[in-house]
């Protein structure tokens, strides 16, 4: 899917909103994005319910709830179902490239003094546009690690593995480096964001995600109530969007291409 351009003519609202977000962009130091599928729609991504939303609402063949197809203790009991649906997952995902708002907020690192990304994507596309400091809340689906032994490797593509796949070191079960439906966050990686967050940030977006788990939506609660500016940037209305300061119902790309556009910053 191609990028949207940065010089489209919005209606007058979304000018007026898109103006505001650059001028306090410009003026920020230190900025906090928190993404979820949405931001990644246009490199031909679906928009995942968690880490498994191809099948929102409908059973797989097996007739379970996607949710327990892809949790941690069906991956215990019967690694050859979840591996099923991983490998459909990983199938969409594959050859996937950054696209234009992934860019925008890796280009930030040239311009802020910290730019910390939050994601709640599997697909791994902020690190390949080359944001220096992520934080992926649900893990990397292209990392794998024995059950076993702990063994790990890089899984960029999966093509013609047994499944489940197994570990060249002792012949466990490997499985992906994410947080499988019933399995609790990185405490590691949340003690990350809150050190970070407790640091301070000039500026808090919210890019493409529905905003239902707690820790996306405190952050902005927080931030919002803080007198920080906070904006969401989302197609689809949200809990967030009556909370935050500024609300653009616009695809990432095509709202990020224009808020750094008006920042002076260029395109992406």
């Amino acid at each position: 899917m191609s990028d949207c351009p940065d010089t489209r003519r919005f209606d007058a609202q979304t000018e007026v909103v898109l103006d505001a977000v650059a001028d306090c962009l410009s003026a920020a130091r230190r900025a906090l994005f928190i993404t979820g599928a949405g931001i990644s729609a246009d490199s031909g991504l679906p928009t995942y319910r968690g880490v498994g939303g191809l099948y929102d609402g409908e059973a797989t063949e097996e007739g379970l709830r996607i949710e327990d197809a892809l949790s941690g203790d069906m991956l215990r009991q019967r690694p050859d179902i979840t591996w099923k649906y991983l490998i459909q997952i990983e199938e969409n995902c594959r050859g996937a490239q950054p696209n234009a708002a992934h860019r925008a907020i890796a280009r930030l690192d040239e311009h802020l003094e910290r730019v910390l990304v939050f994601t709640q994507n599997v697909d791994g596309l902020h690190r390949a546009a080359g944001s220096r400091e992520i934080i992926e809340i649900h893990g990397n689906l292209q990392e794998l690690v024995c059950m076993r032994c702990r063994h790990e490797e890089a899984a960029v593509d999966l093509t013609g593995r047994e499944v489940p796949p197994r570990c060249p070191a002792c012949g466990g079960i490997l499985r992906p480096n994410v947080v499988l439906f019933g399995e609790a966050l990185s405490e590691a990686a949340l003690d990350h964001f809150i050190e970070a967050f407790q640091e301070g940030f000039d500026i808090v977006f919210s890019i493409g995600t529905s905003s239902v788990f707690p820790y996306i939506v405190q952050p902005v609660l927080f931030a919002a109530g803080s007198g920080i500016p906070t904006v969401e940037i989302n197609p689809s209305r949200t809990p967030l969007s009556e909370i935050v300061d500024f609300y653009l119902p616009l695809g990432a790309a095509e709202a990020m291409s224009a808020i750094l556009a008006r920042a002076g910053i260029g395109k992406v």
